[in-house]
């Protein structure tokens, strides 16, 4: 009796160190899965040449965050003087859910011109590193460049955020060498969704792991002046407007282009201010304008005509817009009349990136072409020193509206 005794015993004993092994690899494997990058994007925050910016999300909170970058495209090992380390700020937001998550931001700096780079971003522990991932720096000189343009992706469901991975896979197969690309808002139907935001980046992963994504403010990025879930998801320029929300207003340059994105949700008149000393300091030979309601699109909106003034002002080429969920281009418009060719700021509605479509609104005086296909659309646009061209094609590949702008 008293051998059965030892042996159910042992059996007990072996039972709850199984258990409690399992219990170990278990919480492991879930420290490992909350610790897992997710969400992420890189975007430009300083110069494009030297720098790189990177933002992440992770469901585990008090995780120190950084990036590892080193030249080339080999990501055998992460040791050695070549593997610059940078340190990401991480804060806490609480989910939809009422759990706290955590949001990464870090940016990689003194880098070289034209160069190809590798990278993982995390914390280094139980499995929390992204999957290596390439990007390549600006050329040290202007060049010529292209870039993409989308608007109103607008998806709640993972349905939905298949058509916006549909219509960027068919954006870089028409622009394989597009450096960034524009959004013009309303990324997500709910911002306060992060599942929604998560399937906003799984779909295009490939692409926003290695191509910055500059997000224009939309009216459902930014819900009654707060845009914290929005803004979470980039790290871009802080230059904007004082009183604006950081993250919504801001300006960068790439190449021969000054790219200023302006926020319509809130801060007008601040803004104006802001974009005009903007202007003011501005020495690249194209402007471009990016902001969500349009000024010129399907119908106008009222609360922006001071913006369009300073437009008129500084020669602003050309301003492009969301919202509307059609497509519009305008001829060249300045002081509110159609201008000759050249004299003029171009205003164009790229439809729409998601499942959305609205009914063609009335056709303006300033219309130059304006239709509704019912098809997820994007634009190419192409920059050198003495032209700026647009091409406009649906989610088939098929080119819908091109225009060519040239200058001295």
């Amino acid at each position: 009796m008293r051998g059965r005794r030892s042996i159910v015993w042992l059996v007990v004993v072996g039972i709850f160190l199984v258990a409690g092994m399992a219990g170990i690899g278990w919480d492991n494997l879930q420290s490992g899965t909350r610790a897992k990058p997710v969400s992420l994007g890189t975007t430009i925050k300083g110069d494009p040449r030297t720098s790189r910016a990177f933002t992440w999300h992770t469901a585990s909170t008090g995780l120190q965050g950084k990036v590892q970058v080193k030249e080339g495209m080999e990501a055998d090992t992460w040791d050695g003087e070549n593997v610059l380390t940078f340190t990401a700020d991480s804060a806490s937001i609480i989910s939809e859910k009422g759990k706290p998550e955590s949001i990464h931001k870090a940016e990689a700096i003194g880098l070289k011109p034209g160069t190809t780079y590798v990278y993982r971003v995390g914390n280094g522990e139980n499995g929390g590193w992204s999957e290596p991932a390439v990007f390549v720096t600006e050329e040290a000189e202007p060049d010529t460049f292209s870039f993409i343009n989308v608007t109103d992706s607008q998806g709640v469901t993972e349905a939905d955020f298949t058509l916006w991975g549909r219509t960027l896979n068919q954006a870089f197969a028409t622009f394989p060498d597009a450096r960034f690309i524009v959004h013009n808002g309303d990324l997500t139907e709910e911002p306060d969704n992060e599942k929604g935001w998560e399937s906003f980046f799984g779909q295009v992963a490939k692409w926003l792991v290695s191509v910055p994504l500059m997000p224009v403010t939309g009216n459902h990025d930014e819900i009654e002046g707060n845009a914290e879930r929005f803004t979470s998801h980039f790290n871009v320029p802080d230059n904007g407007a004082d009183g604006s929300i950081q993250g919504t207003s801001y300006s960068f340059d790439y190449g021969y282009a000054h790219i200023v994105v302006l926020n319509t949700e809130s801060n007008i008149k601040r803004q104006t201010d802001w974009l005009r000393e903007d202007l003011a300091n501005n020495d690249k030979p194209w402007v471009i304008a990016a902001m969500h309601r349009p000024a010129y699109g399907g119908n106008t909106n009222k609360k922006v005509q001071d913006w369009v003034k300073v437009f008129d002002q500084f020669g602003v080429d050309l301003v492009l817009q969301g919202h509307n969920h059609e497509y519009s281009r305008s001829h060249p418009v300045r002081n509110g009349q159609i201008a000759p060719e050249g004299e003029g700021t171009v205003y164009v509605v790229t439809n729409a990136a998601g499942p959305k479509f609205n009914a063609l609104k009335k056709n303006k005086f300033y219309h130059a072409v304006h239709f509704q296909n019912n098809k997820q659309m994007f634009a190419g646009i192409t920059v050198s020193e003495h032209t700026l061209s647009y091409q406009a094609y649906d989610v088939d590949g098929i080119l819908q509206d091109e225009f060519v702008l040239t200058r001295e």
